[in-house]
């Protein structure tokens, strides 16, 4: 059996060039094409295609949310995304909503090919460059968890109330210290975390799962 397939990009001359190409692969049917992340989440549900090709930058939700929306749905449905973007932004939110692939559209037509036969028979494809930011991510994070087992567990909770958006005063009163104490913890959290003021310091807990993102 062949490759069932749907194309998802708001740019027809793109779909059609896609179109066109994949035709001439034997084992890929184009099952369907969307011109938004609404189309493409229907037709998801009613073609049940084994791979969708999807842009990320779309009118109506996003790739990123139609992809989280397919797969939450039908995990079994392989998702390609194909976009001209490769940084952290794009890359590490796509691959989290459950993407199989991630490849550029000045990918050589060849290599994407093989991309949608390897993702069809449950494989991965990554370009590159989206490989480099997960592997930039992933290094990161390493360091951020290293920084974080350096503070001590008082530090780490005024940290968390850093993160709450309490003043120093208020930090004081919470956690039973004095202001001045409240003032060198903040201080050596600042240090050790290598960060320059309290705003990255809450961002930081949050990034780390320490609080809520509110």
């Amino acid at each position: 059996m062949g490759i069932n397939l749907i194309i998802a990009d708001d740019h027809p001359i793109v779909r059609r060039g896609l179109v066109f190409f994949l035709k001439t692969q034997p084992d890929i049917n184009v099952a369907g094409e969307a011109s938004n992340g609404n189309e493409v989440v229907q037709l998801a549900e009613n073609l049940q295609p084994d791979v969708i090709l999807m842009d990320l930058l779309m009118p109506g939700i996003n790739g990123i949310e139609a992809t989280k929306k397919i797969k939450t749905a039908y995990p079994h449905i392989r998702i390609i995304i194909l976009t001209s973007f490769s940084d952290q932004d794009q890359v590490i939110p796509a691959i989290e909503a459950g993407a199989d692939g991630y490849q550029l559209k000045d990918v050589e037509p060849d290599i994407l090919v093989q991309a949608i036969r390897e993702v069809a028979s449950g494989g991965k494809s990554l370009h590159p460059k989206a490989t480099d930011q997960i592997v930039s991510q992933f290094t990161k994070k390493r360091k951020e968890d290293t920084k974080i087992d350096e503070l001590t567990t008082r530090e780490k909770e005024v940290l968390v109330e850093i993160a709450n958006g309490k003043s120093n005063k208020e930090i004081a009163a919470s956690l039973f210290i004095t202001e001045k104490t409240v003032k060198t913890h903040v201080s050596n959290i600042l240090a050790k975390l290598e960060l320059s003021d309290r705003t990255q310091a809450a961002l930081f807990a949050v990034r780390m799962g320490l609080v809520q993102n509110r």
